[in-house]
């Protein structure tokens, strides 16, 4: 990279990095259990000895690096969305002179019959443990004007708890109805959900549907200078963190790292 890293830019990309490297040792399992995933002689093996699939000739390495690329993908997008969970609940907790504690929300639910689920969200901003004076001002400003575009009395909201994606490009129902019910578990205990998206990929559809049921979404895209819009602004001008700057800083180390996994997962060998 040419140049020393700081202190913080070093802990945040072990944050957002760990998570990756996990992606280059992706093997696909084939529906063969829980195990670690098949080599390739064992893809082989199985699918030579399928009489279907060995007719087709499905036993060529190049579909085991189909396999491992499709899987791999979705892995990349996973930990890259878990990565940016921790780095989001750290730079809150560093910024905002948060405890981990502070910066983290759970409740549990209990159905008829069933164990008891614990469940949560990805952040939290407790406005009445950040200790300076400044910062708390800036925080509950931003409060009382999402909760306004919303349609709620901020002044009523006490804090604010986030869910973190990397992207939101799917439809699925019943990620949407959990998510809801999270966002009125956290209306219940005096906080404004919100869904920090990083990038600026989220579906039209599914912004309507959270905001409305009164969720604040921030997102990648839109106007990178408004905090109830972008995700970046409201990092930068209400938490005091400029998360796009570490981005950019440090490209050179994430992209080569990200291009590692991206071969390894896209060659046939295992």
């Amino acid at each position: 990279m040419g140049q020393k890293l700081n202190a913080a830019d070093q802990k945040y990309l072990n944050i957002v990095l760990t998570p990756i490297r996990v992606c280059a040792a992706y093997k696909p399992k084939f529906g063969q259990g829980l195990g670690d995933g098949l080599t390739v002689e064992q893809f082989q093996h199985l699918y030579r000895g399928d009489t279907f699939y060995a007719g087709f000739g499905l036993d060529n390495p190049m579909m085991y690096a189909a396999h491992k690329a499709a899987g791999g993908m979705t892995s990349v997008y996973r930990q890259i969305g878990m990565g940016a969970e921790r780095l989001f609940r750290e730079v809150l907790k560093d910024n905002l002179g948060l405890s981990a504690t502070d910066v983290t929300w759970s409740y549990q639910v209990a159905a008829p019959g069933a164990k008891t689920r614990t469940l949560s969200l990805d952040g939290r901003i407790p406005v009445d443990r950040i200790a300076d004076v400044g910062k708390r001002a800036k925080v509950r400003g931003w409060i009382d004007a999402a909760a306004a575009k919303v349609g709620m009395d901020g002044s009523k909201l006490s804090g604010a708890v986030f869910e973190v994606r990397q992207g939101y490009k799917s439809k699925d129902s019943k990620r949407q109805n959990a998510d809801i019910a999270n966002g009125s578990k956290a209306y219940e205990i005096d906080h404004l959900p919100c869904a920090a998206i990083m990038s600026g990929q989220i579906d039209t559809d599914v912004v309507i549907r959270y905001r409305a049921n009164r969720w604040c979404i921030i997102t990648g895209g839109g106007d990178r200078n408004d905090p109830l819009v972008n995700t970046y602004a409201f990092m930068e001008q209400v938490v005091g963190y400029d998360l796009a700057g570490f981005l950019e800083r440090n490209r050179e180390v994430i992209f080569g790292e990200v291009d590692t996994v991206l071969r390894a997962l896209l060659s046939p060998s295992d």
